[in-house]
C-alpha cells in the first residue's frame, strides 16, 4: 500500500471517529421524546373512543335484536338462543361501558405535563407512559379472557346441555369467543409502541460503562439513530 493510500485511510478512519463520538455524546432532543409520547397517546385516545362507541353500538344492536327474537322468532330453539344471546350481549355491553380505556385520561395528563417540558415533568411523563403501557398489556393478557370464557361456556352449556343441542351450543361458544378475541385485539396499543422506540444498551470504553437508550429514526430521505442517557 502506497504512502498516499495509507494517509487517506488514516484520515478516513479519523473522520469516522469524529462523526461517531459526538453521536454518543449528544443526548436526544427532549422535544422529540415529548412529541412521540403526545402523538402516541393522542392516537390511543382517538382509537379508544372509536373502540368504545363501536363495540358499544355492536353489543347494543345485538341486545336489541336478541330481545326482539326472544319473543318474536318462529321456532322455540331460536327464541331460546335469543334469550341466551341477549344475556351475553348485555354483559358484554356493560363491560365496554364500565371499563374505560386509559388513553383519554392519560393524554389529558400528558398535555398538562408537556406545558413545562423540564426534566422532572419528563420523568413523570415516562412513568405515565409506562403505566399506560402496563394497562394495555393487562387488557390483552390471558386473565382478560377469563370473563369471556366463563360467559361463553355458560351460554354454550345452556344451549348444548340445557336445551339438548350440543352442536348449537358449541357454535355459540366458538362464536362468542371469536368475537371476544377480536374485541381484545382491537384495543389501543400505542403507549407500548412509543416506549419500545427506545431500547436500553451499554457502551464500554476502557473501564468506563455508559448506560444509554437508542431508537432508530427512519425517513424517506435519511436513516438515523437517537440516543438518550
Amino acid at each position: 500500500m502506497s504512502r498516499l493510500a495509507r494517509f487517506a485511510r488514516v484520515v478516513a478512519l479519523g473522520a469516522l471517529g469524529l462523526i461517531a463520538i459526538p453521536a454518543l455524546a449528544q443526548p436526544a432532543p427532549a422535544d422529540a421524546e415529548w412529541n412521540a409520547y403526545l402523538d402516541a397517546l393522542e392516537g390511543g385516545a382517538q382509537q379508544a373512543t372509536l373502540w368504545r362507541y363501536g363495540w358499544g353500538g355492536i353489543y347494543a344492536a345485538s341486545l336489541a335484536d336478541n330481545a326482539y327474537q326472544a319473543s318474536e322468532a318462529d321456532g322455540a330453539d331460536d327464541r331460546f338462543d335469543a334469550r341466551v344471546g341477549g344475556i351475553k350481549s348485555a354483559l358484554a355491553l356493560a363491560g365496554v361501558i364500565t371499563e374505560a380505556q386509559p388513553h383519554p385520561a392519560a393524554y389529558r395528563r400528558l398535555q398538562t405535563l408537556a406545558e413545562h417540558r423540564d426534566a422532572a415533568h419528563l420523568a413523570e411523563a415516562r412513568a405515565l407512559m409506562r403505566a399506560t403501557a402496563a394497562e394495555e398489556r393487562r387488557r390483552r393478557a390471558w386473565r382478560a379472557r377469563l370473563s369471556s370464557l366463563v360467559i361463553n361456556t355458560l351460554g354454550g352449556l345452556a344451549i348444548g346441555v340445557g336445551d339438548d343441542r350440543p352442536r348449537d351450543g358449541a357454535v355459540s361458544f366458538a362464536t362468542g369467543m371469536l368475537v371476544g378475541e377480536i374485541q381484545l385485539r382491537t384495543q389501543p396499543g400505542q403507549a407500548g409502541v412509543a416506549l419500545n422506540r427506545f431500547q436500553p444498551a451499554r457502551l464500554t470504553l476502557g473501564g468506563v460503562n455508559l448506560e444509554y437508550q437508542y431508537a432508530w429514526t427512519l425517513a424517506p430521505d435519511r436513516v438515523g439513530v437517537q440516543i438518550r442517557y
